[in-house]
């Protein structure tokens, strides 16, 4: 198949350095790190899906709500650390 591809200049240049180290055409070289390449990317496994189990953890104790964060803190870290 003929197709024009754009290459980076740094990609040409280390394929066509590739091409002249190896005497093998431009075209050959490219094809064959286009496979290497490709057959890494498919035989390559995916890590499993991280997944985080919800659970509950309580609500605050008597006398203290979410709606008073900074009374939660002194509650927590004690009234003296602020």
């Amino acid at each position: 198949m003929r197709t024009t591809l754009t290459l980076d200049e740094d990609v040409a240049a280390r394929l066509q350095a590739e091409a002249r180290r190896s005497g093998r055409p431009f075209k050959v070289v490219v094809n064959e790190h286009l496979r290497a390449a490709l057959s890494q990317r498919k035989s390559a496994k995916s890590a499993p899906t991280f997944r985080v189990a919800p659970r509950a953890l309580g609500g605050p104790q008597p006398g203290l709500t979410y709606d008073d964060v900074g009374a939660l803190l002194d509650h927590v870290e004690g009234a003296g650390r602020r």
